[in-house]
């Protein structure tokens, strides 16, 4: 375990403090888990909601190594934030995506399938969730600045990696909205070239 000694308004903390300030980023998942599945049912966008909370995790971190230690105050209302938009996307994922799998035409019913699905959503979080403390604490040695550009980075490239199912989603959107409108509203918004 590594122990880190940061000052918070001049102030070093013990690890009992930091300890008991840490489990804030853990709330912050909890508001954040909760408010992206109620952000992804109101919009029905689950990649769009995913993405956005990661693109919104790197200000979150950003913000939260330059200014954390400013106060006691901001420290927590930054974790707090950061959490948030940290582990609401994980929580979406890794529930909301399993249980539309369970839904999915492809499946039909197969719960073999299903659970072999769900376990490698599980799995590969599992995965991200050993190697990251193992990153964490070989960069650290070298700079605390790096293990949040590191941290900043994989937020960056989850993002990315949600990309093609943000496209596939506007184009849902679109479309739908495009079928909604009347015949005679189609036909204005539409350009002769």
């Amino acid at each position: 375990m590594i122990v880190i000694s940061a000052a918070i308004d001049g102030e070093y903390l013990s690890d009992v403090e930091a300890g008991n300030l840490s489990t804030l980023f853990d709330v912050g998942g909890v508001v954040g888990g909760i408010l992206a599945g109620h952000i992804s049912d109101r919009l029905n966008a689950r990649a769009i909601t995913a993405a956005s909370f990661m693109y919104c995790a790197i200000p979150a971190l950003y913000f939260y190594r330059n200014y954390g230690h400013v106060s006691m105050t901001i420290n927590i209302i930054l974790m707090l934030v950061t959490g948030m938009f940290v582990n609401g996307p994980y929580a979406l994922i890794t529930t909301a995506v399993s249980a539309d799998l369970g839904t999915h035409r492809s499946l039909k019913g197969n719960s073999r399938a299903l659970a072999t699905v769900t376990a490698i959503i599980d799995g590969t979080g599992s995965i991200g969730a050993a190697i990251g403390p193992l990153l964490t604490g070989y960069i650290s040695t070298r700079s605390w600045s790096a293990v949040f550009t590191m941290l900043m980075v994989a937020a960056f490239v989850a993002g990315l990696f949600l990309t093609r199912l943000v496209v596939a989603e506007i184009a849902t959107k679109w479309q739908d909205s495009r079928r909604d409108l009347p015949t005679s509203a189609r036909r204005s918004t539409t350009v002769d070239v």
